[in-house]
């Protein structure tokens, strides 16, 4: 375990390598930090630090830079994250306000968030097998075809044709309609299917085979593994980065270029709280010079998605992980008002 000022000392060099960019040596760590000691001391704890593994020495340079350790210990040890100024608050809400749907929803939150952190941004889609039924609609097209919407509470909207067996009247589909919603709404997806399993039961026996067809293609619906979305924004923001990666920014695009590798990132993300992995945490080899700092979000106490951003390890993760957590609970709020 490290002593407290040698904690303090590295919470130092790793706060002046962040907003510099240059490595920290010990002259300007005492210049710039009252840390209540001499430049020789904070030049043993340096050299203490290097000998753990907490920072290390640019072959370029006489300063010292953090380790992925060294910046793991730093944000295990954050007593709080920055809290965002009643003007960027007032920001994110009058951006996602405006929001006319989930997809326009997602979209501004990627630009946001984006623009927030100055890093890439990702948004996953509110997962359907997480997602609890809002209402469901009938609406007939012609005599024996009929549409059935889905919608969920966070505002995911499933949309399928059915062709039934024999013409529906409106008033036997404003009934199934009724009978349906009665059952199912606030109801998770799982718990759906016993739910409905007697309603044609309740029907004249002409009309049964049409219900059993729409009922069928509801829990398709309910059960259907959709293919999970994913939302990416601000790329180019990798570009301001370009020699805080040791060769070549090319990995690190190709890793944001795959979907599986986004979902995996985003799935290690805790439903409540942030998550912080820092470079060789990252599981991809491409990513191995980046942090990703994600956390979930949703209308209720559990997640439904997960977002986060996408950086270079020298980051400003007190400020990152408070957008981060901000941007997700103003979504969260949004769709639990939608």
């Amino acid at each position: 375990m490290l002593s407290e000022r040698r904690l303090e000392v590295l919470r130092a060099i790793v706060q002046d390598y962040v907003g510099t960019e240059e490595p920290v040596g010990s002259k300007a760590l005492t210049e710039r930090h009252a840390l209540g000691v001499s430049p020789a001391t904070v030049r043993n704890d340096m050299a203490v630090l290097e000998d753990e593994g907490y920072i290390q020495q640019p072959h370029t340079s006489a300063g010292r830079v953090p380790t992925d350790k060294g910046y793991r210990l730093f944000v295990d040890r954050l007593t709080s994250v920055k809290p965002l100024s009643g003007a960027e608050r007032r920001a994110i809400g009058n951006f996602l306000d405006g929001a006319v749907d989930l997809d326009d929803v997602v979209a501004r939150t990627v630009r946001l968030l984006a623009q927030l952190t100055r890093q890439v941004a990702i948004v996953q889609y509110p997962s359907l097998t997480r997602s609890t039924v809002r209402h469901v609609e009938l609406l007939a097209l012609a005599p024996a075809r009929v549409m059935l919407v889905l919608i969920t509470d966070t505002g995911r909207v499933e949309q399928r044709l059915v062709d039934v067996p024999a013409p529906v009247g409106e008033t036997v589909l404003a009934d199934l309609r009724a009978r349906l919603n009665s059952r199912v709404v606030g109801r998770r997806f799982s718990d759906v299917p016993p739910l409905v399993q007697e309603l044609p039961e309740g029907f004249e026996p002409d009309d049964r085979p049409s219900v059993q067809v729409v009922l069928a293609t509801l829990l398709e619906t309910l059960v259907e593994e959709t293919e999970e979305r994913i939302m990416l924004g601000g790329t180019a923001n990798l570009t301001r980065f370009g020699h805080d990666f040791p060769l070549t920014i090319r990995p690190v695009l190709e890793a944001l270029e795959e979907q599986v590798v986004l979902l995996k990132l985003l799935g290690e993300a805790k439903d409540s709280g942030v998550t912080v992995r820092i470079g060789h945490e990252n599981f991809h080899e491409g990513l191995n010079s980046t942090s990703v700092v994600s956390v979930g979000y949703g209308s209720g106490d559990e997640a439904v998605a997960k977002l986060g951003v996408v950086g270079p390890t020298r980051m400003d993760y007190p400020g990152t992980m408070g957008a981060v957590r901000a941007v997700a609970r103003y979504v969260g709020q949004i769709l639990a008002e939608s």
